[in-house]
């Protein structure tokens, strides 16, 4: 088998292993996604019904106060026991715990507003200071702006204005019963045109009562219809993939929501008519025409300093209350009341930031899903508040779903036209990801680790099923050559076919390569026990001097037949240096290192060897072997010393070797501590010996 075929087979396998565990580990997240999504909806789901309490708290504290209570004065205890109080709406500046609130209101049923805040008749009897009736006059005026903008209110200024000028009987409602100074067409048309001019570019006029009944008429939702997406809410492009499994559930809700129907109830009102004394004011009508004063102003009349009460009476109906988003912007609560055969509304205007912000952000912001989803208000379709993902909580893990609808709800009725819309801005896959991210990570690292191993591991096998080939041959070549010779020359020298003069030359050859043919078995067994660990080395302390002269005939009885000459250089400081080396090994290296030297220079013009010896200043010794031979290519520098290396091919190499003289020669080094290198010349290349210096003997 080749590296490409390993390659190739390998890669199959890995994929065979990594497409299956991929799909499983994505189902596995997909099944986690689903989980902690149906987890968070549940979390949206108990949010959405406390924001419903909120709603449904407001409606019962607001639906129980009395008819009576949505005017200055009201009349408290029994028809015997009566005492006239002021009504706890009358506080300013206003007091209520719902946040957003601008202030409650009172429309008859001719269309005109009147609100608890300012009071019908003189203001300082009250306690209450020039400076605080012009505040109060300012948020009625504020309410009365609102509803006329938005048509709920019919305004007869001037009618109300001349009729304020003198005092009259009025009821507790602060309804004018009878005035008494009437006043002619001509005055009322001026104080019209006055007041008309003072409140210049203000629509204040509008409907009726019947404005009230006509606000949730249009894109009313129906009752009984499924919690769907508006057109401004699909404009948000919420992904509504997984709402389809609760679909069912929000229809239902929605449809509770909605069937709530109108709940009526009857209380008994005490009222008390307020009469004054007579008190005639003729030229009150000039000063109002000669001096233009406020609106507010005009509208309080002066009781007298005595008066007595007249206590009657009725049965008041009062229906829930309903709902509302005004053209203007703002929100308003408002229920149909009926008394002495009159119908009036009454509720109050809220600020819709703050009111929305008041119900929903405590509630929001207490629970998790402010930090990975977003809480969209609608109301009749259209998006009218939203409140951001805070994003401080860490999650582990990246996003998984975003831009998703998590839960979407109605809110109790009369808020039934109002939705809650959870999307998912961030959502976590808890705890249980981290265990299925963590395996498929360690699942993945031990595919590729097992894969680079495999690889390696088969890379070296047939890399060294190549090197015992290629050794195979090499030692197949290296014996048959030597021994076919020693053989021919051998049967020769036997029969007598040799003369005297040629028989030296005869022998001489079969010694050579008898010789050679020991080296290489030497060779082989030496590196087969070194790399068993089969022998160490048999170490002594010697000195370079005796270390040369016992390995110097040895090698120029190797290199003087092959046509070489031995230059032999070692510094006088360095041949009393002192090596811990086994000197049998230092010579099999020596031995090794010339042989190859000769083998790759033949060819060489200068056939010459170098042996150097010299003493470094790092108290090393430094042996080199050079030869001016060719030199090695930079790509195989490194490959030189690995064993069954060779750097021609086997069936075109010009050089005898089998592989293993320069990896034997690595390994005997390394045995005693020496280090070897090598470096191009050119011409030729220098083998590098360093062996540490001792001080002593042993």
């Amino acid at each position: 088998m080749t590296i490409s075929k390993l390659r190739i087979l390998l890669l199959v396998f890995f994929i065979a292993l990594l497409v299956p565990g991929s799909i499983l580990i994505y189902q596995a997240f997909g099944q986690l996604k689903w989980e902690t999504f149906h987890q968070h909806q549940q979390l949206a789901k108990a949010l959405a019904q406390r924001i419903d309490a909120n709603f449904s708290d407001l409606i019962k504290r607001e639906g129980s106060r009395s008819f009576s209570d949505y005017s200055f004065l009201n009349v408290a205890g029994s028809e015997s026991t009566a005492f006239v109080q002021r009504s706890p709406l009358s506080d300013f500046p206003v007091e209520s715990s719902i946040e957003g609130i601008i202030g409650y209101f009172q429309v008859d049923a001719q269309g005109q507003l009147l609100t608890p805040i300012v009071p019908a008749s003189d203001a300082a009897s009250y306690g209450i200071s020039d400076n605080e009736l012009q505040q109060r006059t300012v948020l009625e005026d504020e309410i009365r702006i609102i509803l006329g903008q938005n048509k709920l209110v019919r305004e007869r200024l001037a009618d109300r204005l001349v009729e304020s000028s003198v005092p009259a009987k009025v009821d507790m409602l602060g309804k004018v019963l009878e005035p008494k100074v009437k006043v002619s067409e001509d005055k009322k048309s001026d104080l019209s045109t006055m007041l008309l001019k003072d409140e210049a570019e203000s629509d204040i006029t509008g409907f009726d009562q019947l404005a009230f009944e006509q606000l949730n008429s249009s894109n009313r939702i129906q009752a009984d219809g499924p919690a769907v997406l508006s057109e401004q809410v699909k404009n948000l492009n919420l992904i509504d993939r997984y709402q389809v499994a609760v679909e069912a559930e929000s229809r239902q809700v929605g449809s509770m929501s909605q069937k709530a129907e109108k709940q009526k109830r009857k209380e008994t009102t005490l009222f008390a008519d307020v009469l004054p004394e007579e008190a005639m004011a003729p030229d009150n009508d000039l000063a109002l025409l000669s001096e233009p004063v406020s609106e507010s102003k005009k509208l309080a009349s002066v009781l007298p300093a005595e008066n007595e009460l007249r206590i009657r009476t009725f049965e008041s109906e009062v229906e829930s209350f309903e709902f509302s988003l005004l053209d203007s912007g703002h929100l308003v609560l408002f229920r149909q009341t009926w008394n002495d055969n009159q119908r009036y509304v009454q509720g109050l205007l809220l600020n819709t930031d703050i009111f929305l912000a008041g119900m929903i952000s405590p509630a929001f912001n207490d629970s998790t899903l402010s930090g990975m989803s977003q809480l969209i208000v609608a109301y009749q379709g259209a998006v009218i508040k939203t409140f951001e993902a805070s994003k401080t909580r860490d999650y582990l893990t990246s996003p998984a779903i975003t831009n998703d609808l998590l839960y979407q709800s109605r809110l109790i009725a009369p808020f039934g036209g109002m939705e809650l819309l959870f999307s998912i801005s961030e959502l976590p896959l808890g705890a249980g990801a981290t265990i299925v991210g963590g395996s498929a990570l360690v699942l993945l690292v031990v595919l590729v680790l097992g894969f680079i191993s495999l690889y390696q591991l088969g890379a070296k096998q047939i890399a060294l099923g190549e090197q015992q080939q290629n050794f195979v041959s090499a030692v197949s070549h290296e014996l048959k050559t030597p021994l076919t010779s020693i053989r021919m020359y051998g049967e020769l020298l036997r029969e007598g076919w040799v003369d005297e003069e040629r028989k030296k030359i005869y022998y001489d050859f079969i010694f050579n390569e008898s010789e050679r043919l020991s080296r290489l078995i030497n060779n082989v067994l030496h590196l087969a026990r070194v790399t068993k660990n089969e022998q160490e080395a048999n170490r002594k302390i010697i000195t370079i001097a005796e270390l040369m002269d016992e390995n110097l005939l040895k090698i120029k009885s190797q290199i003087e037949p092959a046509g070489f000459q031995l230059q032999v250089k070692v510094d006088e400081e360095a041949r009393q240096c002192r090596l811990n080396i086994d000197s049998d090994w230092f010579t099999q290296v020596l031995i090794n290192l010339v042989d190859n030297a000769i083998k790759f220079s033949a060819a060489a013009e200068n056939k010459t060897i170098v042996l150097s010896a010299r003493r470094m200043a790092n108290q090393t010794v430094l042996f080199t072997i050079r030869d001016f031979g060719p030199g090695i290519a930079k790509d195989q520098m490194r490959k030189i010393f690995k064993l069954f290396y060779r750097s021609e091919n086997e069936l075109t190499r010009e050089t005898v070797g089998t592989g293993i003289g320069l990896a034997l020669v690595r390994q005997l080094v390394k045995g005693m501590d020496g280090d070897i290198g090598l470096v191009n010349c050119n011409p030729g290349v220098e083998f590098k010996l360093s062996f540490p210096e001792v001080d002593t003997f042993d």
